[in-house]
């Protein structure tokens, strides 16, 4: 069976470049970093080139780049390295559970968060950021682009509200990199996270960026690594994997690789709006990567339609990987203000760079007769073609 992956929000594949990069570094060189010999050194010499290609791709110096294991250690490391009992923290609504369910406990360690809503397209205005400011508010920490939606976010504005309030601004751009520009610098913020495993790199590697004079607690406690704010021995092979995808992610962004992908992305939604009855896409109107559409298929289940999809060899997903299986809708989509049954029938496609024009018409030929099947078995579609039959008589 033909296999096509278009889930690359929730995973994307390892690209055969980055594995050749990283291959030494499981076998021949083997040192550990911190390490003074020839080994050591070797090791340390390509975790600082890995630092480089990153800061490279975020517009940042070097000496700004903290190596983590991911997405969720970045962005807890940027809440709760900077807010303590007592403070006051902004984020959205439509955050990932990483940011959300960190202010939660944030709440009960003694903080005041509020949480600013979302408009219809999934879009925070900053003019609410600015309103929800006091004079405890120590961090804002709003996402550059959603997992779920790929809506971005105006953090560039947010940054220019913290930086006038003197408020610190972290944005979790995990679903940014290497999708749009990143300027550290144009945007203001002083923390930005990033996972590997989004920008075809593996999973376990992930960077925080952290402004030069930002002062954060670790949430780890060791050794002297990566100047005292995240302990622990350097993922060496990681690393350098996540250097390579950083480079080749910059690349992209400038050779018009990411354009095309943005165009086979266009085409299927609008073929999927055009072939398919009562769809409508989630984020629509808003600025979004141009990689992810998130559509809604009225009157089926959402996870019916992933699980039937993926019989026919399309693997997509209905939201958020972190919260497959969860009985409630998406937060994302109910943010937005989507009733619960229209978030429940939605599901997200995400490309990578290895999608082609090929996948593309694949996926268009099997949606439209796979929601058509699966609309025949809901009672809720028998009963609006019944009504409409009966409209149509009178």
């Amino acid at each position: 069976m033909r296999r096509v992956y278009m889930d690359n929000n929730a995973t994307s594949p390892l690209l055969p470049e980055v594995l050749e990069a990283m291959r030494p570094y499981f076998i021949e060189e083997f040192g550990n970093a911190s390490s003074i010999h020839h080994h050591g050194q070797n090791t340390r010499a390509a975790v600082e080139r890995a630092r480089e290609s990153v800061a490279a791709l975020l517009g940042c110096r070097p000496s700004e780049i903290v190596f983590t294991s991911g997405g969720t250690e970045g962005d807890n490391l940027a809440i709760f390295g900077m807010a303590k009992a007592g403070d006051h923290v902004i984020t959205s609504t439509m955050e990932h559970h990483a940011v959300l369910h960190g202010c939660r406990e944030l709440e009960k360690r003694g903080c005041e968060v509020t949480f600013v809503p979302v408009d219809g397209r999934g879009l925070v205005d900053p003019t609410d950021v600015k309103r929800a400011l006091r004079k405890s508010t120590r961090l804002i920490s709003i996402m550059m682009a959603n997992n779920e939606t790929g809506v971005v976010q105006p953090v560039a504005e947010i940054g220019r509200i913290a930086k006038e309030a003197d408020v610190y601004f972290h944005t979790d751009a995990v679903q940014a990199a290497g999708k749009i520009p990143i300027d550290v610098k144009e945007i203001g913020c002083d923390l930005l996270s990033i996972s590997g495993h989004k920008m075809h790199a593996p999973q376990g590697t992930g960077v925080l960026y952290v402004r030069k004079g930002t002062l954060i607690e670790p949430l780890f406690y060791g050794g002297n690594h990566e100047r005292q704010r995240r302990a622990g021995t350097e993922n060496v092979p990681g690393i350098v994997a996540l250097g390579k995808a950083a480079e080749i992610a910059r690349t992209g962004l400038n050779d018009g690789s990411v354009a095309h992908l943005g165009q086979l992305r266009d085409h299927l939604q609008s073929e999927i709006l055009r072939r398919v009855q009562d769809v409508g896409v989630n984020g629509e109107g808003a600025p979004r990567v141009l990689t992810t559409t998130n559509i809604h298929f009225d009157h089926i289940e959402g996870e019916a339609l992933v699980i039937a999809l993926d019989l026919k060899g399309l693997a997509v997903s209905t939201g958020a990987a972190c919260s497959s299986g969860a009985i409630e809708p998406s937060h994302v989509l109910t943010a937005m203000g989507l009733p619960a049954d229209q978030a429940r029938a939605s599901l997200r496609f995400s490309l990578g760079k290895q999608t082609t024009e090929s996948d593309v018409n694949f996926a268009l030929d099997i949606i439209p007769e796979t929601v058509a099947r699966l609309r025949e078995l809901s009672p809720v579609w028998q009963k609006r073609a019944v009504s409409r039959q009966t409209s149509a008589v009178r």
